[in-house]
């Protein structure tokens, strides 16, 4: 059975490696690391799948999940992010995202919110217990020194952070919820 899906990220390491577990799990695999790339796949190939980094160098995955949407309503859209957040996660199913899902993702699990992304996404229970505000704070802090390219000081003066704060605050150990 013929299972096209288009994979859109900027990472091309991780946008063939995740081509090639998904073609050994039966899939057809096209993949895009720019939105140009991705708009002209969209136009020429119809996809049932798609899995589609959020962030995409200084553009945004969103465009693709929107246009993907437009252009294939039946198309099961999983948006991948290494940086969670509840506002991107609601914008991406608004847009006609079928799941949002934080990197790193099993290929077990990434096929079957592919294959049943409806039924998931009805029979998930909401999470009763949330992540505190310390991990919140911890896991914006990475993101910003990822962002950074790991430089402290560009980092704490994003976050508008006394440098030695931001140090103290990295030594820490993250909290795990």
């Amino acid at each position: 059975m013929d299972k096209p899906l288009l994979i859109v990220d900027d990472d091309t390491l991780f946008a063939e490696t995740l081509s090639r577990a998904l073609t050994r799990k039966g899939y057809v695999v096209s993949v895009a690391n720019d939105l140009d790339d991705a708009f002209l796949n969209i136009a020429e190939h119809r996809y049932d799948y798609a899995v589609i980094d959020l962030k995409l160098g200084n553009q945004s995955g969103l465009e693709v999940v929107s246009r993907l949407h437009r252009h294939h309503a039946q198309c099961s859209i999983v948006v991948l992010t290494g940086f969670a957040s509840i506002a991107t996660a609601v914008g991406a199913i608004k847009l006609g995202a079928s799941q949002y899902l934080m990197k790193p993702v099993e290929i077990g699990d990434l096929c079957d919110v592919l294959e049943g992304s409806e039924r998931e996404q009805s029979n998930t229970p909401v999470d009763d217990d949330p992540m505190s505000v310390k991990r919140l704070e911890w896991e914006h802090i990475q993101r910003v020194l990822t962002e950074h390219d790991g430089n402290v000081s560009a980092a704490a003066r994003s976050l508008t952070m006394h440098r030695r704060t931001l140090q103290r605050k990295l030594q820490k150990r993250p909290v795990k919820r």
